[in-house]
């Protein structure tokens, strides 16, 4: 089983920003010399819960200053994006990185209206405008001159440089964050990045996904490269101690939920606009302790990843600074995990 780090920087403070973003290049260069598999970036404006917010431009700055891990994202939120100017950028990146980009792609934020306000597009259109994008963006990495005709975009493209580095090109992964979206994922045949869910929840998505698939007519062998392909998203504390990473790491979690809570509560009362999310009569697992944070020993961490390489997944994207939590914290528990649990799975 693969394991990476998810890049998920909070800055409360905009005098911060700076610092935290100059941390988060100091955790990536950690991930890197600790051999973490894939150093994940996301992509949230206006509000610091990203506080380098461009996940491109980063992506660049991580490309040259990194030498083993690949890089990928979590997802870039496609809407907000040019497809042209994303293809080309994404195609420089792969070339900087000789081949160690996976290009995440999503609708982007289900929760936080003003991402889209902020740049004047109607989050109505989100998945639709991703469709689009990513077929203009294949288009454009196939090579020669083409034209395209939208809903969004019309296009006289003569050709694209450069070429992207990986032939035919980088691998595209989309976020899943609800059923329809992954069971839509397994029909196409494609990998998945699911959200934060329980194991239960994993499990049955997991199911579900290996079930659509078989219905579509893929056989045994294809489905299990496809999950071999696919991450799953875990929040990790991991402390010398079960006792330790309950005193340390809870309060952590609880305040990075809650203050994530307070700001889309306030935009609401504020702007009186929210995005409709589908109803759930169960708790986020995001939000929830019981299973949005995995926390312990090395042992105890060890344990929880044991239950999910059980589900054939590929990968674990772990995200190990969370909320207001100290960089050097974070530090820690990703040393820690890297060299006393990620063993356990490697080899």
């Amino acid at each position: 089983m693969k394991f990476s780090n998810f890049l998920f920087p909070d800055s409360r403070d905009p005098e911060r920003d700076g610092i935290v973003i100059d941390e988060t290049l100091r955790e990536a260069w950690l991930s890197d010399e600790l051999g973490i598999d894939v150093i994940w970036l996301a992509e949230h404006h206006f509000d610091g819960i990203c506080a380098y917010v461009d996940p491109i431009s980063f992506a660049g700055a991580l490309a040259t200053s990194t030498r083993h891990s690949k890089i990928g994202f979590a997802v870039v939120q496609t809407a907000l994006h040019h497809p042209i100017r994303l293809a080309e950028q994404l195609a420089l990146i792969d070339n900087l990185t000789k081949g160690r980009l996976i290009v995440g792609l999503g609708r982007g934020t289900a929760y936080n209206i003003y991402d889209y306000q902020g740049f004047g597009i109607d989050h109505g259109e989100a998945e639709a405008r991703l469709d689009e994008a990513e077929s203009i963006i294949l288009k454009a990495w196939n090579g020669g001159a083409f034209t395209h005709q939208g809903r969004f975009w019309q296009l006289k493209v003569p050709n694209l440089r450069p070429r992207p580095y990986t032939v035919p090109h980088p691998p595209i992964i989309r976020g899943a964050s609800g059923e329809a979206s992954l069971v839509e994922l397994a029909r196409q045949g494609r990998p998945f990045l699911m959200n934060v869910q329980s194991l239960e929840a994993t499990r049955h998505r997991v199911a579900l996904y290996r079930d659509a698939m078989r219905a579509a007519g893929y056989d045994e062998p294809a489905i299990v490269r496809n999950l071999d392909l696919s991450w799953v998203w875990r929040n990790v504390f991991v402390a010398a101690s079960d006792g330790e990473a309950e005193r340390v790491g809870v309060p952590l979690f609880e305040a990075m939920t809650r203050s994530r809570a307070e700001l889309r509560d306030r935009i609401y009362a504020e702007t009186g606009e929210r995005i409709a999310v589908p109803h759930s009569d169960l708790p986020a697992a995001r939000a929830s302790l019981a299973h949005g944070l995995l926390r312990g020993s090395p042992a105890s961490v060890a344990e929880a990843m044991a239950g999910i390489e059980k589900l054939g997944v590929g990968g674990v994207i772990a995200s190990f600074r969370l909320g207001p939590m100290p960089h050097e914290v974070a530090a820690a528990s990703l040393d820690l995990f890297m060299r006393e649990v990620a063993p356990h799975f490697r080899g």
